[in-house]
């Protein structure tokens, strides 16, 4: 799944030249939808894609194959520890690297489609840094709705917090990136691939 459609469309294309693969493309937005209705054996995600900034599309997606027994593929990149992080808690169970060659994307696909766990060992640095993330998954949430314009009401009443609450996980956020407000943590949290 990728929402740039040329590079969605020949990864399609490499993909659907094996015999033993059945291809079917979708961006973010028509991707659960499909999920549902085909039930694939493995579901090949850019988690590092424009449709999936927020990830909040990426977890969605992830749980929803997750409960039907579809195993979960990442493509995904050493310089973004926190996407590797949070595609693991999204219980993914392939990772291979975007700047792998074909021959170690199908490796990974037909190992997951088996079972078995498959991870590029050109992302074991990656992972090792994905450890070091140091927001819990609530100041996660806070930031995201910060990102995404959220106002401290406004994400105190989404998520049942009183806005001290909030203004406390926004203090804590900013100290633990290394932040100089909040516009800094969002922009540090991104580059990471935290958000």
């Amino acid at each position: 799944m990728h929402d740039t459609s040329l590079l969605r469309s020949a990864l399609g294309a490499l993909l659907g030249r094996e015999p033993d693969l059945e291809v079917v493309q979708a961006s973010w937005d028509t991707a659960p939808r499909q999920a549902r209705s085909l039930q694939p054996d493995v579901c090949v995600v850019d988690v590092d894609c424009p449709g999936s900034t927020t990830l909040a599309n990426a977890r969605e997606f992830a749980h929803t194959v997750a409960h039907r027994g579809t195993a979960l593929l990442v493509l995904a990149s050493p310089a973004r520890p926190g996407l590797l992080r949070r595609a693991f808690d999204a219980r993914a169970l392939g990772y291979v690297n975007k700047d792998a060659g074909p021959q170690r994307l199908l490796q990974g696909i037909r190992e997951v489609a088996g079972g078995r766990r498959f991870v590029d060992e050109s992302l074991a640095f990656g992972f090792l840094r994905a450890v070091e993330m140091p927001l819990t998954p609530r100041e996660l949430k806070v930031l995201e709705l910060a990102a995404e314009g959220a106002t401290v009401g406004e994400i105190a009443r989404g998520l049942h917090l009183s806005q001290g609450t909030v203004r406390n996980y926004m203090s804590a956020i900013t100290r633990k990136t290394g932040a100089r407000n909040r516009v800094d943590a969002i922009r540090i949290s991104r580059s990471a691939g935290w958000l």
